[in-house]
């Protein structure tokens, strides 16, 4: 009976899950083709609309910056060296790396021995080469006062002839008379040519002694340079660099021992396209003296300087393109040559321009702005200069005109689009500030008050930053990059 009990039990359950199974199929299939048996709607489509950046193209006069980077160096420099061969005995204590010489001050002293020994044999020889000239000037004196007494006599013996001829013509004389005072008139004209050969012998000598004084004096005047040659003096006032020498070294001729660099007359040397040259040329072809400024980037504290654009390199260079300019730079402040720079130069100004992002201008040259009904279409610009992130554009239909600020890959002709203005009275964006922890505050004071490269001017100034709550985010990155963490 109990067997009989759970096995109709167990069957009705069986046939309960059948039937339950049954209505499911059945549900499902009405289910199905009511959903086929349904129209399909087609959604209302809806245009999409972009949201993007304009700003309103303003024409203005602007006056474009060329930048360039550039290499400081001096404009005037000597090159210290030894114009005698010998031992140093005495430097100047400002001599070594670094130093601060004056102008004329002596900075290196070789033995001057040999050359003192040197300059009083020819002391000597010029009181010779005198004492020689005033004997040969008394010896022609004496040799003219000769001469002139031998002229005498032989004008006397001349009479004497003539008047033993003119005695004999009268027949009081004789014949032998005559003769003796012509043979003496002949011995006396024979006295003079004499004479007057001791006279040119004299003058000949005085000439030789002239020339032997006037060697003597060549010889004391290159032996005096010899010696002054062993003092090695400051040709203006500068600092020393590459100093090789020491106190008892021997130096040889024409041996470098330092160089001698002016810090006061410092220029700038960079190199521009050919293009950017052609517009930094005047009315007449030449180069423009065009304001220049320089600045060197020191841990985000740039060091500024002003200048003048004065000359251009006579030729290219093999290799090279572009011009190579020269700016010569006044009152360079903490400048040294060697410092790589940044070079801005004012170019002449740009009238009826329109200043624009540069991601606003694509490949081709063109703009995108807005229409009357808020769409996008495309207008060719010229474009006329790059400055930074920004390009200067010049259109005849741009002015007034709102430009898409960022052109993407989804924006183009007929696009339907939302402008974001920036608002007006949107003030410069600040900077980001730092709170250093005490412990990160004095590693980075220690670092910067141990730093002898960095200028007073800009140490100081970060001090002064590190003093504050909080400082500025640019400032400590730069700073723990060059300490390494």
């Amino acid at each position: 009976m109990r067997f009989l009990r759970q096995s109709l039990t167990g069957l009705f359950l069986l046939s309960l899950t059948l039937g339950l199974l049954v209505y499911a199929g059945l549900l499902v299939r009405e289910a199905v083709e009511a959903r086929m048996s349904q129209e399909r709607r087609v959604p209302e489509a809806r245009e999409r609309v972009f949201a993007v950046n304009v700003v309103e193209a303003a024409p203005q006069t602007v006056t474009p910056v060329l930048t360039a980077f550039g290499e400081v160096q001096s404009r005037r420099a000597l090159e210290v060296r030894a114009a005698s061969a010998g031992k140093i005995v005495d430097l100047a204590e400002t001599f070594e790396e670094g130093g601060q010489v004056r102008a004329g001050e002596l900075l290196v002293q070789i033995d001057p021995g040999d050359a003192e020994l040197a300059l009083s044999r020819v002391q000597s020889d010029i009181l010779d080469a005198r004492a020689e000239q005033a004997e040969a000037e008394a010896a022609l004196l004496l040799a003219r006062d000769e001469l002139h007494s031998a002229e005498e006599q032989a004008a006397l013996r001349e009479k004497a002839y003539d008047r033993q001829r003119d005695l004999l013509s009268r027949g009081v004389g004789t014949a032998a008379s005559v003769e003796t005072a012509e043979l003496a008139a002949s011995s006396a004209r024979q006295s003079v040519l004499t004479r007057r050969q001791a006279v040119a012998q004299a003058e000949s000598r005085v000439s030789q002694a002239a020339t032997a004084l006037q060697r003597a004096e060549i010889a004391l005047a290159e032996a005096q340079r010899r010696l002054d040659d062993t003092r090695i003096v400051a040709r203006f006032a500068g600092t020393l660099a590459d100093v090789n020498a020491t106190l008892g070294r021997l130096v040889s001729n024409n041996e470098q021992l330092a160089r001698l660099v002016d810090p006061a007359a410092l220029e700038v040397s960079f190199r521009v396209s050919t293009a950017q040259y052609a517009r930094l040329l005047d009315g007449s072809g030449a180069l423009a003296r065009a304001p220049v400024r320089v600045t060197l980037d020191v841990l985000g504290t740039g060091l500024v300087s002003e200048g003048v654009l004065v000359r251009d390199s006579a030729a290219v260079g093999e290799g090279q393109t572009g011009r190579l300019l020269f700016a010569r730079l006044e009152a360079a402040r903490a400048l040294k040559p060697g410092d790589f720079v940044t070079v801005e130069i004012e170019e002449p100004p740009l009238e009826r321009v329109v200043r624009l992002p540069s991601s606003a201008l694509d490949a081709g040259g063109r703009v995108l702005v807005l229409d009357a009904e808020q769409r996008l279409e495309e207008r060719p610009v010229t474009l006329l200069r790059r400055q930074g992130d920004d390009v200067l554009v010049r259109a005849p239909d741009l002015a007034g005109r709102s430009v898409v600020a960022e052109r993407t890959p989804l924006l183009g002709a007929g696009i339907k689009v939302r402008a974001l203005r920036p608002g007006a009275a949107a003030g410069p964006e600040e900077p980001e500030m730092l709170e250093l922890s005490a412990e990160r505050r004095a590693k980075i004071r220690a670092f910067v008050e141990a730093n002898a490269r960095m200028p007073d001017e800009a140490k100081a100034r970060i001090l002064a930053q590190l003093e504050q709550e909080k400082v500025p985010a640019q400032v400590v990155r730069r700073i723990e990059e060059r300490m390494g963490g």
